[in-house]
């Protein structure tokens, strides 16, 4: 999906962490939250359509979406790992 090469140069657009492919477990207890409905990305949208895969950053809280093999990394469509509260 995204180049080796690719991946080994991409980071977190807002604290510059490397970011790696997120697992299946990741993706599948991020898309079971969506699948429920109230989670929110980072700029506020509500979140309503599964991720296909993600980039997960080094500490494991914030997941930027890959749409059609295209990372999208702006600030604002990071997702947290974990619920907010």
């Amino acid at each position: 999906m995204i180049h080796p090469d690719l991946l080994a140069i991409l980071a977190c657009p807002d604290s510059r962490q490397p970011l790696d492919l997120a697992d299946e477990a990741t993706l599948g207890a991020l898309n079971g939250r969506i699948a429920a409905g109230g989670v929110q990305n980072v700029g506020g949208a509500e979140v309503s359509v599964a991720l296909e895969a993600g980039l997960v950053r080094e500490d494991g809280a914030i997941v930027y979406p890959v749409r059609d093999d295209i990372p999208v990394l702006l600030r604002e469509e990071g997702i947290a790992v974990e619920p907010a509260g």
